[in-house]
């Protein structure tokens, strides 16, 4: 079982990958959007059917209070045509706060400090933070109604 996690923005689209076993997410290179242009829905099939995803997680830009935004229906539009077009599920879920543990993750790395800041690895960190997030409480879950 292979998850796919996105955050989805305006000019990016972080990517995330899960392990087979649904376990840990992995940054995979971030696509960029054209200004005016249709997102790149077909790149994000063929990553599907690459990788044999099962299920796809996409962060739900909510205001801080937990309202939507014109933005947020944006990306509910694209998340309802992504689950037609690849025929897989594609969970919405809340990415408030996201970037910014993101920006906050790269400053705490190892990284040289111009990679740390480079817009593209935000948006990856932030997919992986989106994933495992979902990852995590789906595990959580899982052992509650076995036990």
């Amino acid at each position: 079982m292979r998850v796919l996690g996105i955050d989805f923005g305006e000019r990016r689209i972080g990517l995330a990958l899960s392990d087979p076993t649904g376990t840990l997410a992995s940054p995979l290179p971030t696509l960029r959007r054209r200004a005016g242009k249709r997102p790149p829905l077909a790149e994000v099939e063929r990553i599907i059917r690459e990788f044999q995803v099962t299920e796809v997680v996409m962060g739900l830009p909510l205001t801080p209070g937990g309202g939507d935004s014109p933005w947020t229906g944006t990306v509910r539009e694209v998340a309802a045509k992504l689950e037609r077009r690849a025929g897989v599920p594609v969970h919405l879920v809340d990415e408030r706060f996201t970037s910014a543990q993101a920006e906050r993750t790269l400053r705490s790395s190892a990284l040289p400090r111009g990679k740390r800041t480079e817009k593209g690895r935000v948006d990856a960190v932030a997919a992986v933070l989106i994933l495992q997030g979902w990852l995590d409480r789906k595990k959580i879950v899982t052992q509650e109604e076995t036990a």
